[in-house]
C-alpha cells in the first residue's frame, strides 16, 4: 500500500495546527480526520485489488457474509442489518452480484414476503480468490504490528460502542 507521498508534509498535522490557533484543542479533529483519510486509503487499495473480480469491497462484504451463513442463504434485510447499510444499498449490491452470476435471489418458502440471497458456485469461487488477494495485502493495513493492530481495533471498538453501534458490554 505504501507509495510515493503526495505532499511533502502531513496536511492533517497542518490542519491541526491551524485548528488550535483558531478554535482550540485539535485532538478530536485530528483523529476523526485521520480515520476518514485512512478509510479513503483502505477503500481505494481494496477496491483496486478487487477490480479484476469486477466487484467492490462493499459487494465483497456481501459475498463473505453469505459465505458465513449457516443455512447458505440470508434474507436481504438481515444482510443490511449485519453490514449496517441501508436496504437500498443491499438491493443494489444484490442486483449487481446477481447480474454477474455470483448470487441467486429467491423467495423464502417459509415467509413469501422475504427475499433470500445465496451464493452460486461462481460466487463461492470468486469469494475465495478475492479473499486470498485481500489477505495477501493484509487488507491494506500497513505499518502496524500484531499488538498495535489489536490495540487499534480495541480503541475503535470502544468508539463504535460509545456511538451506539452495538451494546457497550458485548
Amino acid at each position: 500500500m505504501a507509495s510515493e507521498p503526495h505532499l511533502p508534509f502531513d496536511p492533517i498535522d497542518r490542519a491541526g495546527e491551524l485548528w488550535e490557533h483558531n478554535f482550540g484543542d485539535a485532538d478530536n479533529m485530528r483523529v476523526a480526520t485521520s480515520i476518514m483519510r485512512v478509510q479513503q486509503l483502505l477503500l481505494s487499495a481494496l477496491d483496486a485489488r478487487l477490480k479484476p473480480f469486477d466487484i467492490t469491497f462493499a459487494r465483497y462484504e456481501v459475498l463473505v457474509l453469505l459465505t458465513f451463513s449457516r443455512s447458505g442463504h440470508l434474507p436481504l434485510s438481515k444482510i443490511g442489518e449485519r453490514l449496517m447499510v441501508h436496504p437500498t444499498s443491499v438491493t443494489n449490491a444484490i442486483d449487481r452480484l446477481e447480474m454477474q452470476g455470483l448470487v441467486r435471489r429467491e423467495t423464502d418458502t417459509v415467509d413469501r414476503r422475504r427475499v433470500l440471497a445465496s451464493l452460486t458456485a461462481k460466487g463461492t469461487r470468486v469469494t475465495a480468490s478475492a479473499t486470498q488477494v485481500l489477505t495477501d495485502l493484509d487488507f491494506g493495513i500497513a505499518g502496524l504490528d500484531t499488538d498495535e493492530l489489536r490495540t487499534l481495533y480495541a480503541l475503535l471498538r470502544r468508539v463504535r460502542a460509545a456511538s451506539g453501534d452495538f451494546p457497550a458490554d458485548t
